[in-house]
């Protein structure tokens, strides 16, 4: 399996912009499709942002679609969340994940989670 470590979490106004990393070791980066997922205070953790193993392919909730972008660099073995035009509700623990195959949408792909950072969003 492959372990994760997720940083760049951080307190920030509204309208704000955050940049979150999460760097792979221990197996095969580039055979996994990547994915961001975030869990507020007494809620079920949702999907953020997901990326293909390689080559194009994104895909994004409704409520981050225009103001996040997910990317990767294989020869780095990172996966980035770039988030802009932060809002309160986008606060969360922002954890990443790694799936051996889609959907990548579904959390239940995915057999490695990060620890989480947290983002915290002022009005």
């Amino acid at each position: 399996q492959v372990q994760l470590v997720e940083s760049g979490g951080g307190l920030v106004q509204a309208g704000g912009s955050l940049r979150l990393s999460c760097a792979a070791s221990g197996s095969t980066f580039s055979s996994y499709g990547m994915g961001w997922f975030r869990q507020a205070p007494g809620k079920e953790r949702e999907f953020v942002a997901a990326i293909r193993r390689s080559g194009p392919g994104t895909s994004y909730a409704d409520s981050v679609k225009g103001r996040f972008t997910i990317s990767r660099d294989n020869t780095k073995s990172t996966v980035y969340l770039q988030m802009n035009n932060l809002k309160p509700e986008d606060t969360a623990v922002y954890y990443c994940g790694a799936a051996p195959s889609p959907p990548y949408s579904d959390s239940s792909r995915y057999e490695s989670w990060g620890q989480g950072t947290q983002v915290t969003v002022s009005s």
